[in-house]
């Protein structure tokens, strides 16, 4: 995902991307050591991905988005 498109979403839908991408990185985990795992590198991009999404998640919790939005505000006028 975007980072743009992880923004967007909800603290509650972020919350079940979170946990269907940790859930995913432990399958491709569990594959790539079974060596059943085709393309290696995606564990690397749903790990980026996650992080991504954590460091979001953590951003709404120390209410850095809205931080963010007033910088913006000022910028336009």
């Amino acid at each position: 995902m975007k980072l743009k498109d992880i923004r967007e979403l909800s603290p509650g839908e972020l919350a079940v991307k979170i946990k269907d991408t940790t859930e995913e990185l432990a399958n491709l985990k569990f594959q790539h050591s079974l060596h059943q795992l085709d393309n290696s590198a995606k564990v690397r991009l749903v790990r980026r991905n996650l992080a991504t999404m954590l460091t979001v998640q953590r951003e709404i919790d120390l209410g850095i988005p809205e931080a963010r939005q007033a910088k913006a505000a000022v910028r336009e006028s």
